[in-house]
């Protein structure tokens, strides 16, 4: 396993569970010595476990150590960062990089796996690289969530292997046979291009769910209705229509500027693709135009002067993440307009990131609240919702709380002297004078 990041720790973490002997590489020295001792330091429920536990088995080791680490390996897999690069094309500079380390030491018949998310073609490249045909390239993409990783692993909607060769295909496969799933064996290409599609649908999802707020705001209706309405039609589903302040992470942003690159390379339009990203992007220009209306700032949207608190940083709930998030992104707009931004997140209290060029991040949620003239709610973290907001309400110079997740009781709130504002939702109570 080449990579100990979410894909890699959790791939081999979780085969050495089925009860496969794993080595994890990693060019982080640091890294490899804590996880050694079974120190994770990824937000990930029960993986810090499942390390501990294949470490204690002797199914699990970790080294710095790329090249010695496939030298008797019978399959290898790249579990390598492949970032949005110049132009919003993946960067597949690591993928590459280990490709020559690795060439020259892989035993023959060597079985090698992109599980990294990577553009259609990228199995030809790698194979090209290694220039060996006594070695196989196999796709094998992960569909692994954040704060659900492990659980997703061992419990996956399918698994899917793209190869050229069936032997090779059939050897990968065996690594799951503990594992009831529908696979999917196909081409490399077909492997490649599912991953990415599979993220921009989602992607689409979102954008629309946001776009059906918009609506819902206008006309006076529910989105928690609609979204049930539309979401037990079996061929919609109600995943992915929750709304919200936009959608980031680690893999939708980059995987869907990933694809539209590949596609303008192409010379394919794919304009559903184009307005998925320009929506997200619209949205979040939205949610801040409010703010600013509704703090008395309409005229020329500016937020000079005026102090926000913020809760949630995180790109989701259940992990540390900080990669492209959504709320992130909302308070670049709100700090590029004058606000004075506050933060507090449950996963950053004890180890608080560098953001004092954007926001100042506190561990204690009502002194995030210390002269705010509004609250924005900006990751579904369910910690919120058991907040003090009475202490919250009153050390805020005004009274709004701008649900971006429709998380909280607007009862609750209201007896708390707070209004509460979501998405795609009709008027809250007024605060309890």
């Amino acid at each position: 396993m080449i990579g100990t990041g979410y894909v890699g720790l959790t791939t081999g973490a979780c085969l050495a569970s089925l009860g496969h002997s794993v080595v994890c590489a990693d060019a982080d020295p640091h890294k490899v010595e804590r996880l050694g001792e079974a120190r994770v330091d990824i937000l990930e429920p029960g993986l810090p476990e499942t390390v501990r536990d294949a470490l204690a088995a002797g199914r699990l080791e970790f080294t710095g150590d790329t090249a010695g680490a496939v030298a008797e390996a019978e399959v290898v897999f790249l579990c390598l960062p492949t970032p949005m690069g110049a132009g919003g094309a993946a960067d597949l500079a690591a993928v590459e990089a280990v490709a020559g380390v690795i060439r020259d030491v892989l035993p023959p018949g060597c079985v090698v796996v992109n599980k990294s998310t990577v553009p259609v073609g990228t199995c030809a490249r790698v194979a090209a690289l290694l220039g060996r045909a006594d070695v196989t390239v196999v796709s094998n993409p992960e569909f692994l969530r954040e704060g659900r990783a492990v659980h997703d692993f061992l419990h996956p909607d399918r698994i899917v292997i793209g190869s050229a060769d069936p032997a090779a295909a059939r050897r990968v496969a065996g690594l799951y046979a503990a594992l009831d799933a529908p696979l999917v064996l196909t081409d490399p290409a077909s492997a490649e291009l599912t991953k990415y599609a599979a993220n921009f649908f989602l992607a689409m999802k979102l954008s629309f769910a946001n776009n059906l707020a918009t609506l819902c705001e206008r006309f006076g209706a529910d989105i928690d209705d609609v979204t049930e309405g539309i979401g037990r039609d079996p061929r919609i589903g109600p995943a992915f229509l929750r709304p919200g302040p936009g959608w980031g992470g680690s893999c939708l942003p980059k995987d869907t500027h990933a694809l539209l690159t590949v596609c303008d390379r192409s010379g394919i339009d794919f304009p559903l693709l184009s307005a998925t990203i320009e929506t997200n992007v619209t949205h979040q220009h939205r949610l801040v135009a409010r703010v600013a209306a509704s703090c008395g700032r309409g005229t020329d949207g500016s937020l000079h002067g005026l102090r926000l608190a913020l809760y949630g940083l995180t790109f989701k709930a259940g992990t540390a993440d900080l990669r492209d998030s959504p709320a992130l992104a909302v308070a670049r707009l709100l700090r590029e307009r004058g606000a004075e931004l506050r933060a507090y997140d449950p996963a950053l209290c004890e180890e608080r990131p560098d953001l004092s060029d954007l926001v100042d991040v506190v561990a204690d949620p009502v002194r995030a609240a210390e002269g705010a003239a509004a609250c924005l709610v900006l990751t579904e973290w369910p910690e919120l919702r058991d907040l003090d907001w009475a202490a919250i309400a009153a050390r805020m110079t005004g009274h709004e709380v701008h649900d971006f997740r429709n998380l909280l009781d607007a009862d609750l709130l209201a007896r708390a002297g707070l209004s509460r504002r979501g998405i795609g939702r009709p008027a809250a109570p007024a605060p309890v004078a």
